[in-house]
């Protein structure tokens, strides 16, 4: 027999029926995703650029989509695959940020944006980070990937496996820069720049340097200006990477937080800098005046009664929840918490006993999981011999 339990608890003052999108699946831990597809036409505006989009990082929620799909060259922001490795191998214990680094002769080669690095300079890996992320140096990129992987063409190898397991169906890596000149296939797509910074940015320690503006190697000989004049100009800024050749016209993934609310987005060839800079602004200022992040914490909702169990009752708790929401449709959220009345030891922590469903108005926006907060293990017969004993030694 089930019981439901009305929570009211939850009228909160921001919108939630999207009106763009619509919830298509939900994870084990309430947490919405709502893929690329699931984006409505028309657009709201459109953009000058070839393709676009703007995403939620909490939960992946594409909230705007251009040609979102189309395989394009991404310059530099290639590089945001670069710095994911970097960031795992350094998670993993395989780099140090006080590691030095020494430059090789094929690293100190590249062209392009370069921090003019020598054959046989050492760098350590912050400075090395620093400037890849702020200067966009191919040279410095060249010797992340080499520290990481061996050579680049190793590391490229660790790009599109790292690339597929994130589900970017529309990329292919030939470099750990994104300098085109001489590669045949060296594509991604606006979706799949978004999917790797979100990967990216939930990394922690590289906020601390995308959002950077100027800095300096070198015990401060060199001097470095960040490429995304965002993190300068716009509110909330905190990165990502800018890349810009004569294939790939001018391309940026600019990330943004405000209230809690950390959005992505991605511009790909747009016919000048000013007009990529201003794209992903609209683009931003849209998500931030059209949505934010709910969220609910865990709480405990209750007990259970268990059947043969040491224990008669378990507590319950609900899993945390969020979810991207419309500012403007909608007031008011409900949350209906529906429990087992009964259940049959043993219990284990973490079973789930019910559920938590998240309502605007009549149309469900989440579902988050009711688990048993504490173990109950099935009683045996000497626990029953324990418990006579002491009535009687009471008695």
């Amino acid at each position: 027999m089930m019981k439901r339990l009305k929570l009211f608890v939850l009228t909160v003052s921001l919108a939630v029926a999207l009106s763009a999108v619509s919830p298509s699946s939900f994870s084990a831990y309430g947490e919405t995703v709502i893929p690329a597809a699931s984006v409505a036409d028309p657009m709201p505006f459109d953009l000058d650029c070839e393709s676009a989009v703007l995403m939620d990082s909490a939960t992946g929620t594409v909230l705007y989509s251009k040609n979102a799909e189309e395989r394009l060259p991404p310059a530099s922001v290639t590089k945001i695959m670069t710095l994911l490795l970097a960031m795992e191998a350094i998670d993993d214990g395989r780099l140090k940020l006080d590691d030095n680094l020494q430059v090789s002769e094929y690293a100190a080669s590249k062209g392009g944006s370069q921090v003019y690095l020598e054959p046989g300079e050492t760098m350590s890996v912050e400075d090395i980070i620093k400037s890849v992320v702020i200067a966009s140096a191919n040279d410095a990129a060249v010797v992340l990937a080499e520290a990481v992987a061996g050579s680049e063409t190793s590391f490229v190898v660790k790009m599109n496996e790292k690339a597929a397991e994130l589900g970017m169906n529309n990329t292919n890596f030939e470099n750990a820069t994104g300098l085109d000149d001489t590669v045949q296939n060296h594509v991604t797509s606006a979706y799949d720049i978004a999917v790797m910074s979100r990967a990216l940015i939930s990394h922690p320690l590289i906020l601390n340097y995308s959002s950077i503006w100027m800095d300096s190697i070198r015990n401060g000989e060199f001097g470095l200006t960040n490429t995304n004049r965002l993190v300068r100009f716009y509110n909330g800024a905190t990165g990502l990477k800018t890349g810009s050749t004569a294939k790939a016209k001018f391309c940026i993934s600019a990330t943004a937080e405000r209230d809690g609310l950390h959005l992505i987005a991605v511009i790909m060839g747009a016919p000048s800098r000013d007009v990529r800079n201003n794209a992903a602004k609209t683009l931003l200022d849209y998500g931030f005046a059209n949505f934010a992040l709910y969220k609910d914490p865990a709480a405990e909702v209750g007990v259970v009664k268990v059947k043969s169990g040491v224990e008669p009752l378990v507590k319950c708790e609900k899993a945390p929840f969020s979810a991207l929401l419309s500012k403007s449709d909608a007031s008011n959220v409900r949350c209906e918490i529906t429990v087992e009345e009964t259940t049959a030891a043993p219990v284990k922590k973490g079973d789930v006993l019910g559920k938590a469903e998240y309502f605007a108005g009549d149309r469900i926006v989440g579902v988050a999981d009711v688990t048993a907060s504490d173990d109950v293990p099935k009683i045996t017969f000497s626990d029953i011999f324990v418990r006579m004993l002491g009535i009687f030694s009471l008695s």
